[in-house]
């Protein structure tokens, strides 16, 4: 067995790549070890490659810098591109409101950070790791490391600081979270249930289904005219599929240009409010189901695969025109959208389409309907998207007032235009689409490369400074930089705002970017509303913090 132990000397790769698989299955394993239901998740791998570091024989530096960054390009990247669909949506939809409470702790944060390493004295390279440590911020990390190796004068013990910090802050950063969290539900005495049941109220009010109906037509105004005269207002968006003829027992297809007369019947899709405004403009609701009326019309669900229609409208692709098929409804994630024509078709968006066989089956190819192309990763705009990234990264930005110019670094530059190319989806021949389940395996294991590293790196001077002066200054900094921002903005939305204590409990762990925090937050809400709010302001909360902590290393060490 010597061969194995001289691997070091004789093929130091090869030990690099067999420590860091050892120091990623023991720290998953760790990770799944959960305590009243709250577990370190794959940040286990970090604590156990600071074990292993202490103990083990030297490790490859090139290859644990290497496999650092493209760790963490790969988590980044990922996360930009599931993150970047709703990423405007999100701050619309929740409004101004929440992103502002969580800039708000992001500011704080930062304000904390300087000012508990001007009081302790602390090193500015450690600062930084506080920073990301205690707000358990991963990515900002590799944000500072980066930004302290493009600084002139950086020694090797400075550049190795930030993980050290960011060692010892973000175990008690975890905790912080959550006992913020439990400290506001015990101020105010929280019923969590009813607080979780008058948000999915306010939820429910919010999102409106569609229905359809089956109509039938009185108005005597209406002889003659086309299915596109019923629609009262453009603002009325309501959907004519299928259209009975009086005294017939077939039901045909319901095109634009399709004349209508008193006693036909219609079947109409569309929100109540608007079925009972054109209801009551043409006539009555019926008991029959035009669906299993008699005929040759049938409907498909059509997933759009065909990178040549992505990025088009409806209105442009003119389905029924073009195929004689009439497009009622357009599912996107989870959410039911009506087949108006601006309305801009996406990869993997399903259509739900009324038509003959025949004319379907054909829609169906021009479309793809491809569940092959819809479980396919496009690894050549998955590269290219790095590719670019990595090139904004490292691009030097002239900003006035700071002593050198600023790089949005490895973990900055791929997740913003992760973020974009995620939002658009196609830009010309390349689509950006990955499934969902390579998507969490992809980030999975770029967290897991970047952390087995972070920690081998750090592991060989790690219990030195946790159980010395300065490990104790580090903690109580990074408890201080998690906790004093939460409570103060968490305070002020529930005294102030009156925010729902869900939507507080969402924005705290959400501002912080963290899993466990999210968990707990679904459990003492006895619910996954708490995920709302997490994913309105996740987004914005994980630019900021990579932008602020290169800010901080620029201002405290260019």
């Amino acid at each position: 067995m010597n061969w194995l132990f001289q691997l070091y000397e004789t093929n130091p790769p090869a030990q690099a790549f067999a420590v860091i698989s050892l120091v990623c299955m023991g720290g998953m394993i760790l990770g799944s070890l959960r305590l009243q239901g709250i577990g370190l998740g794959t940040s286990g791998v970090l604590f156990v490659g600071i074990l292993v570091g202490n103990f083990s024989e030297p490790i490859d530096h090139h290859t644990l810098e290497f496999l650092k960054e493209f760790g963490l390009v790969l988590f980044v990247f990922t996360i930009g591109l599931q993150l970047g669909p709703g990423f405007f949506a999100s701050m619309r939809q929740m409004g101004l409101r929440l992103n502002l409470l969580a800039v708000a702790i992001v500011a704080t944060g930062a304000i904390m950070a300087i000012g508990m390493g001007w009081l302790m004295g602390l090193d500015s390279a450690a600062v930084l790791g506080l920073f990301a440590g205690g707000t358990t911020n991963t990515p900002s990390l590799g944000a500072a490391q980066q930004t302290l190796a493009g600084l002139s004068e950086i020694t090797d013990e400075q550049l190795a600081l930030p993980a050290l910090a960011y060692a010892v802050s973000y175990p008690m950063a975890v905790v912080g979270i959550i006992g913020t969290i439990l400290l506001l539900k015990t101020i105010y005495r929280i019923d969590a249930r009813e607080e979780s049941a008058r948000f999915a109220s306010e939820q429910q009010t919010q999102a409106i289904p569609l229905v359809q109906r089956t109509l039938v037509i009185c108005n005597a105004q209406l002889d003659g005219k086309s299915i596109d005269s019923l629609r009262i207002s453009p603002d009325n968006a309501v959907t004519i599929s299928r259209i009975r003829k009086s005294g017939q027992s077939d039901v045909e297809l319901a095109k634009g240009n399709t004349i209508v007369n008193q006693g036909d019947s219609i079947l109409a899709v569309g929100t109540v409010d608007h079925l009972d405004k054109i209801e009551e403009f043409i006539g009555y609701a019926s008991e029959e189901d035009l669906m299993t009326t008699p005929g040759r019309l049938t409907y498909h669900r059509v997933v759009i695969t065909n990178s040549e229609v992505l990025g088009k409208t409806l209105g442009e692709l003119a389905l029924e025109q073009r195929f004689g098929v009439v497009a009622t409804r357009l599912v996107r994630g989870d959410v039911e959208l009506m087949a108006v024509d601006d309305l801009q078709t996406k990869f993997g968006d399903t259509l739900r389409l009324v038509g003959t066989e025949e004319d379907l089956n054909h829609v169906s190819q021009f479309l793809g309907n491809s569940v092959k192309a819809l479980n396919e990763t496009q690894f050549i705009s998955f590269f290219a998207g790095i590719a670019f990234g990595i090139a904004l990264g490292t691009m030097p930005i002239p900003v006035p007032g700071l002593p050198v110019p600023l790089r949005l670094s490895l973990a900055g530059g791929p997740l913003l235009v992760a973020i974009l190319v995620g939002r658009l989806g196609k830009i010309g021949p390349l689509v950006w689409h990955i499934p969902l389940n390579a998507n969490l395996a992809i980030r999975e294991l770029g967290i897991a490369l970047f952390f087995a590293c972070v920690g081998l790196i750090a592991g060989p001077k790690f219990f030195d400074v946790v159980f010395s002066i300065r490990g104790v200054l580090w903690l109580v900094a990074g408890a201080l930089i998690t906790i004093v921002p939460l409570m103060l903005v968490g305070l002020f939305a529930r005294q102030v705002l009156r925010m729902n204590f869900v939507s507080i409990a969402g924005l705290i762990a959400g501002s912080m970017t963290d899993p466990p925090a999210l968990a707990f937050a679904s459990g003492i809400c006895q619910s996954e509303y708490p995920a709302v709010t997490y994913a309105a302001v996740y987004p914005l909360t994980m630019v900021l913090r990579i932008m602020t902590v290169q800010i901080l290393a620029v201002l405290l060490l260019g």
